[in-house]
């Protein structure tokens, strides 16, 4: 089923009660920006709910919000506000909301207990809300909506199609449609569940007690490592390569231009110069590149769970603000891989390692997945790695100063 969005005067009222509590959501875009902030249209999933749409915009910022609300009669100690008497309560984790947008999905179907839900806190682009019972899933509002296929609803289905099975299957979908900036109609998905997994420890917090205890992770990124490299095979399966030419050249230069685009940020990358050119030369060098394909994009530790002794990837939507043909453009396989080995980095500083203990700690971890993982053009790896510890010093630099020796350190480790 695909709902269509309705516009109704409630919608510029709705959202007067929401203009103050908006910007306080961590999922809200334009956090300390001023803000132009207008109704889209609604969803209206039953009686007591609604789904109003808001569109966003503040400088670059162009995004359609997905603001699930329930209306109850009385007053409400969790009400965001009050409109004509009834109480406005967010909607994401309220049984009512949840029971009707099953019974509005599409898809096999769970067999969960929407009273005993719980809301995951901590999630900073999307709501997730757990919800337990005999085949319990995990519901992910989409906030930031956007038209086409999302890939973190395709992927996993097209992934479990071909067989592959550490991913979480989805169960149950949903789709909407709502007016573009020209006014006409575009589809999107605002939603999906997608099974349980039972026992799962979040695998950047898994590595980071190993590195606390000064524990080998090696064994465990082996397994990763593997795993990853059968997620490659299975995308491959599902949607094909690419069949047009993009080469070395095409990496040579966007390493080129990371690096330019991170001098003007943190302009004492400089003494880095020599060395990236480097990498950059023998890329240049090489004949041939891999055949893009379809990859996820942004893998890392944080983006797998471990349970029961297996791997499970996950959250294959990519960055939720970017275009849509971005995130689902064909790439190398091997940038997933350069996004893990960064990740063990980043494991072993925040698990309290320095030094030589540092050092020792991710180069068995880093040895571990690249054994699992069975290959690849280490030329490529190399600079692809780079590529993202620059992006990696440029947000460390403008958001967690403390943290930029991290991608220093990768930087030094990359350009020697």
């Amino acid at each position: 089923m695909s709902l269509i969005a309705r516009t109704s005067p409630d919608d510029a009222r709705l959202l007067e009660v929401l203009r103050g509590w908006l910007p306080t959501r961590r999922w809200f875009p334009a956090k300390g920006a001023s803000t132009d902030l207008s109704a889209v249209g609604s969803f209206a999933l039953a009686d007591d709910v609604t789904v109003l749409l808001v569109r966003v915009r503040a400088g670059s910022i162009d995004v359609v919000l997905q603001v699930p609300l329930v209306l109850v009669d009385g007053a409400d100690d969790e009400a965001i506000g009050v409109l004509d008497g009834r109480s406005v309560l967010d909607g994401a984790g309220h049984p009512a909301y949840l029971r009707a947008w099953l019974a509005a999905a599409d898809g096999p179907g769970a067999d969960v207990d929407v009273d005993a839900a719980r809301v995951v806190t901590g999630e900073q682009s999307n709501t997730s809300v757990i919800l337990p019972g005999a085949r319990p899933g995990i519901l992910k509002v989409l906030r930031a909506v956007a038209a086409g296929e999302n890939p973190d609803v395709d992927v996993p289905r097209h992934l479990v199609a071909v067989g592959w099975q550490h991913v979480p299957a989805p169960l149950a979908w949903l789709q909407g449609q709502w007016p573009g900036p020209d006014g006409s109609l575009v589809t999107g998905y605002l939603g999906v569940l997608a099974s349980f997994v039972d026992a799962a420890e979040d695998g950047f917090e898994l590595a980071c007690a190993y590195a606390a205890r000064g524990e080998s992770f090696a064994a465990a990124a082996t397994d990763l490592g593997a795993i990853t490299a059968s997620m490659h095979v299975a995308l491959v399966s599902a949607y094909g390569v690419d069949a047009s030419d993009q080469g070395p050249q095409e990496v040579a230069r966007a390493v080129a231009g990371r690096f330019s685009w991170a001098l003007s940020a943190v302009p004492s990358l400089a003494r880095f110069a020599d060395g990236v050119a480097d990498v950059v030369a023998q890329v240049r060098s090489l004949p041939t590149a891999p055949p893009r394909q379809r990859v996820h994009g942004d893998l890392h530790l944080g983006q797998v769970l471990r349970s029961h002794d297996t791997w499970f990837i996950m959250d294959f939507e990519g960055e939720p603000l970017a275009p849509l043909e971005q995130r689902t453009r064909p790439d190398l396989a091997l940038r997933d891989l350069a996004g893990l080995l960064r990740s063990v980095d980043y494991a072993a500083a925040v698990g309290g390692l320095t030094g030589a203990d540092a050092a020792a700690w991710t180069a068995d971890a880093r040895d571990g997945l690249l054994r699992g993982y069975g290959g690849g053009d280490q030329t490529l790896l190399r600079a692809l790695e780079l590529d993202k510890t620059l992006y990696e010093a440029v947000y460390e630099s403008r958001n967690r100063p403390t943290w930029l020796p991290i991608p220093i350190a990768g930087l030094e480790r990359l350009t020697r």
